[in-house]
């Protein structure tokens, strides 16, 4: 089996509603990049990857010539291909690498007729659990959703995905306001969901000080963690000797040298591991046997996925033993899907793994068709501005919080 071509398409797939962060705001639709690997034998294996438009489909096609006639089988050899050191000063090609050893990985299951998570020494559990994604939200006219800006609000809203997918665990990104407004919204939860598991990430807006303010109010609640608070490894490790609440990160832990400096440091409890950002769905499978020697906690990151990345986050998930907390996804905010039948459903607040070969999950060539005419028509956005307040960027420390009340 060798690959004779790749091809990478840019969909644009519409949200609920737009969600609010403390970096800017999900313009009511995630940009994402499909990725085709085409092997010799008619076997397409799919990956995916965040952002698009013709430079990212660009940067994949030329990457023709580093891999054409190679082996998906042989992925240690393609990471050195794509990812060598020295090259990537000048070209940083880990989220292009991912994309591509997962499509890979999903063209060698169907081959082999195993599961991508076989490749990696197999699953310790069929369904991954899963916590509620809880946004600030702008109203959007055309599907009636969003608008949540008040403790009340982001606890109805809750409520509503509670009922429908089953989530015992919620993750509030905060942020947004001011400190105060989101302890208060995050203590509402604890009241309403007295059982369940929660989370707080306001995306490093506050200043150390400021987070163990936020860490001491909110430390008597049912805390999985506190994630990203403030940034920085050492801003994190100042943090952890202050909080009595476990710290997390996807932010300043997505490598293997500040995984090593991490454990150095003793900076952070828990690394949400991506499927993306940490360059492969082995990549991050491997940072996690490195957590669990030293007994570190793992959890799985969401970076706004499609049904293909959510299928690699769910192997990755499988196969973790240390899996020790439910796995975000801003899955449950999408109104579609680009894969066959449609977006995988939550039962009782997980997903199954796919039992198909490879990744498990097949491409609907008209919805990729549909939701890439869709991206023509609306373009990208940029992640980093707040339609909602122009002119706004984000500065850290945060010192400029919006209005709840807009």
């Amino acid at each position: 089996m060798k690959i004779v071509d790749l091809k990478a398409t840019t969909v644009a797939v519409p949200l609920e509603a737009p969600l609010r962060h403390a970096a800017g705001a999900h313009w009511g639709r995630f940009i994402r990049t499909i990725v085709e690997v085409i092997t010799d034998e008619g076997i397409i294996g799919l990956g995916e990857m965040g952002g698009g438009g013709e430079s990212a489909e660009a940067a994949v096609r030329a990457l023709l010539p580093y891999l054409e006639g190679h082996d998906p089988l042989q992925l240690e050899q393609l990471r050195w291909k794509i990812m060598n050191p020295t090259a990537s000063l000048y070209n940083n090609r880990m989220q292009l690498h991912a994309a591509i050893e997962m499509a890979c990985m999903d063209a060698a299951g169907k081959k082999l007729g195993i599961r991508a998570c076989d490749l990696i020494g197999g699953a310790v559990r069929e369904a991954i659990p899963f916590a509620s994604y809880l946004f600030y939200r702008y109203p959007h006219e055309a599907t009636g959703q969003g608008g949540e800006t008040g403790p009340d609000e982001i606890v109805a809203h809750a409520r509503e995905l509670k009922a429908r997918h089953g989530f015992t665990s919620h993750k509030l990104k905060g942020g947004l306001f001011p400190p105060d407004h989101d302890v208060e919204t995050f203590r509402a939860l604890g009241a309403a969901f007295p059982g369940d598991r929660l989370r707080l990430d306001p995306n490093a807006a506050w200043s150390v000080e400021e987070a163990v303010r936020v860490g001491r109010a909110i430390e008597d609640l049912n805390n999985d963690y506190f994630e990203d608070p403030t940034w920085g490894l050492e801003g994190m490790r100042r943090l952890r000797g202050l909080v009595r609440i476990p710290t997390a990160t996807n932010t300043v832990v997505v490598n293997f040298e500040q995984l090593a400096a991490n454990l150095r440091l003793e900076a952070v409890d828990v690394v949400l591991l991506d499927t993306t950002f940490w360059g492969g769905l082995r990549q991050a499978h491997k940072a996690g046997t490195v957590l669990e020697t030293f007994q570190y906690g793992a959890a799985v990151h969401s970076s706004g996925e499609l049904g293909i990345q959510l299928a690699s986050m769910l192997h990755l998930g499988a196969a973790l033993p240390n899996l020790s907390f439910a796995a975000d996804a801003h899955y449950h905010h999408l109104t579609d899907d680009i894969i066959v039948g449609g977006p995988l459903r939550y039962v009782d607040g997980t997903i199954a793994l796919p039992q198909g070969p490879g990744l498990g999950v097949e491409l609907d060539r008209d919805k990729l068709a549909r939701y890439a005419e869709y991206y023509r028509e609306v373009g990208g956005y940029t992640y980093d501005r707040d339609p909602g307040r122009p002119g706004w960027y984000s500065i850290l420390p945060e010192q400029r919080f919006a209005d709840p009340r807009k």
